[in-house]
């Protein structure tokens, strides 16, 4: 029954974290991949690969036929799902069993209990877990309304089928709900095809600790502590650490007890976590459990020892978990962040494009699957790197990851690197203090754009500076442009590579140097990269982008003021709320599109009459293709 070839049913990070883990374990290995990913570094890697379809995840990595039919043909004797895609549906077991194949992970029946959030709080409410008020039920709009209604608001609509913060929408009050509904079940439907939704109160800032467990089929199950991973946007994490600061000793022991009740409960095998709500008074309620390998499982790593990968392989294989509790311990600290193409300063809105450069930290874990070039497709995830520091105390590890972050170059695509940073900087963090409340309570922090007009004016610099002065003795006028900021100067260069900066009323002399640009004789590193238009700058730990528009007209007014509305990323139109002849006002919702598994609402700038609609529901649009046409009121 030992594993001998291993199918990876995923991509990304995750397909290049297991393929080196059976690698040291002598297992071969067969990446899958969509069109879009025929270039990844998971395919390279992977000892054979197979096509299975096109970019969009319905048409290769959630066909679990294709998958079937790629282990037959390479002669994968198991299969692994990673996370994501098809991990937490039954229908993928159930498939390798009926081909004799190995599955990685729990049974069918396993996911059918846990995986069905509703089903999962019942169990969990027969074994006495503490369990969230809620509703579950029939699912007409007018039945939801009434029982969120009933529930009192704020109240959560959480999509049954799957996790992640797909389909999950918090509602403040009753004239909220209707869009939050139809926003929730279609992107439920969209990442798991399966739009049932449950209601649960909202427990206002409470802390997402969740619990690891590991067993066999022997009947032996242990749990490998907790992790808190309270810092989210959009439901989303974004930071995780092992041990959680707010749990003691005897909370763990009790919150591990009540997993391994469930675990027991159900008869389940393999690698699970259970995830709950911690409040401040310290009262934990379930909310839900995850019948696979989770995103954030490296910090578990750090702490125990132990591969998580390799148990899951091992018990997968037959063999017992050779652990029992006992043999469970935990050794400092470990913090884990999430690197994603999205833009924090718009809502995090996703980003897709080509990974120009590409470096990770040296000193630091980092799971990733990038190279120089990479390219971003706009069909999946956002996340493209987890960063993870492992120190003997909860500051050491975060000062690391501080470090870390700020050497890791990521130019070509924007990410939250800076935006990470600042959380970890963050006092609240430091104290160890971060609810899930914990981004939104402090966004004026977080994002205040500090220190963009200076990373201007070094990309102004960097780029048009020479070292040597100019012969006309002028100066040059540059303009770079970030989102809506517009950064106009005049540059001097003079010799030794000094150079003189107007910006608005300020005045800035710089001098270029080997490794960046000296500012008051101290050199501060930085690297630039030119693409085009595009400017980009890895300065103060962070990347900056601009667009380079000093050679191009000036033009009045502000962008979508001339009724255009147009597409702000790579996606798929999923809703389009407005018709030809249609009356608009400004900042209305005109159409929704969907990228990594997100949806994001396009208003129009103006108020006025749709002239014309350049694009049908389900139409794959490429970033700043014109959409929706408004003609503005006179």
């Amino acid at each position: 029954m030992a594993i001998n070839k291993l199918l990876i049913a995923n991509r990304g990070e995750i397909a290049v974290r297991i393929i080196k883990t059976a690698r040291r374990m002598g297992i071969a290995t067969v990446a899958v991949h969509s069109e879009a990913d025929a270039e990844a570094l998971h395919v390279r890697m992977a000892d054979q690969s197979v096509c299975i379809g096109g970019a969009a995840p319905a048409s290769s990595y959630l066909r679990i036929d294709r998958i079937i039919e790629a282990a037959q043909q390479t002669g994968a004797d198991a299969i692994h799902p990673g996370y994501g895609f098809l991990a937490e549906n039954e229908n993928l077991p159930a498939a390798c069993q009926a081909a004799g194949l190995t599955f990685v992970g729990p049974s069918a029946e396993a996911i059918r209990a846990m995986g069905d959030k509703a089903a999962a709080k019942a169990l969990m409410q027969q074994a006495g877990v503490p369990c969230v008020p809620g509703f579950q039920g029939d699912q007409t709009p007018e039945t939801l309304a009434d029982e969120a209604t009933k529930i009192g608001y704020p109240v959560m609509i959480k999509a049954t089928a799957g996790g992640g913060g797909r389909g999950m929408r918090l509602v403040a009050e009753a004239g909220d709900f209707a869009d939050a509904l139809r926003s929730a079940k279609s992107e439920a439907k969209a990442a798991f095809g399966d739009d049932t939704v449950l209601l649960e109160k909202a427990i206002v800032s409470p802390r997402h600790i969740e619990i690891q467990v590991m067993a066999d089929s022997f009947g032996t199950a242990v749990h490998l502590g907790e992790r808190d991973c309270s810092v989210q946007r959009r439901h989303q994490k974004v930071i995780e650490e092992a041990p959680s600061p707010a749990v003691s000793a005897e909370l763990r022991a009790e919150m591990g007890a009540a997993a391994l009740r469930a675990v027991s409960a159900i008869g389940y095998e393999g690698a699970g976590t259970l995830e709950f709500l911690l409040d401040g008074a310290g009262h934990y309620y379930f909310m839900e459990m995850n019948t696979r390998l989770q995103v954030e499982h490296p910090v578990t790593e750090a702490i125990t020892g132990l591969d998580l990968v390799e148990l899951q392989l091992r018990v997968a294989g037959g063999q017992a978990l050779g652990l029992t509790q006992d043999d469970i311990t935990f050794d400092g600290h470990a913090i884990e962040v999430r690197l994603c193409a999205e833009d924090p300063d718009a809502g995090f809105m996703p980003q897709s494009g080509r990974m120009l450069r590409w470096t990770p930290p040296t000193a630091l874990r980092c799971d990733h699957a990038l190279t120089d070039g990479a390219m971003i497709p706009p069909y999946y995830d956002s996340m493209v790197a987890k960063l993870i520091a492992h120190a003997p105390t909860r500051d050491e590890a975060r000062q690391a990851l501080i470090r870390g972050l700020g050497q890791t170059r990521a130019l070509g695509v924007r990410t939250n690197q800076g935006f990470l940073a600042d959380c970890l900087g963050h006092p609240v963090f430091a104290a160890g203090e971060a609810t899930t409340s914990f981004i939104g309570a402090h966004e004026d922090e977080l994002f205040s754009g500090a220190d963009e007009a200076k990373a201007a004016e070094i990309a102004a610099v960097l780029g048009r500076a020479t070292h040597c002065a100019l012969t006309h003795g002028f100066p040059t006028p540059v303009l770079l442009k970030r989102g809506e900021a517009t950064h106009d100067m005049r540059l001097l260069s003079r010799p030794q590579g000094l150079c003189q900066i107007e910006h608005g009323d300020d005045r800035t002399e710089l001098t270029v140097a080997p490794r960046g640009i000296l500012r008051d004789g101290i050199q501060e590193e930085a690297d630039l990269l030119r693409c085009g238009d595009a400017v980009w700058l890895h300065w103060n730990g962070r990347a900056w982008d601009f667009e380079d528009r000093s050679l191009a007209p000036r033009m009045a007014g502000k962008e979508g003021g001339d009724g255009k509305v147009r597409a702000s990323m790579n996606g798929r139109v999923v809703a389009l709320l407005v018709a030809p002849g249609d009356h608009v006002a400004e900042g209305q919702k005109v159409l929704v599109l969907e990228a990594m598994k997100m949806e994001h609402t396009h208003k129009s700038a103006v108020a006025g009459v749709v002239q014309a609609v350049h694009a049908v529901e389900g139409d794959q649009v490429e970033a700043h293709r014109i959409l929706v046409e408004v003609t503005p009121n006179e």
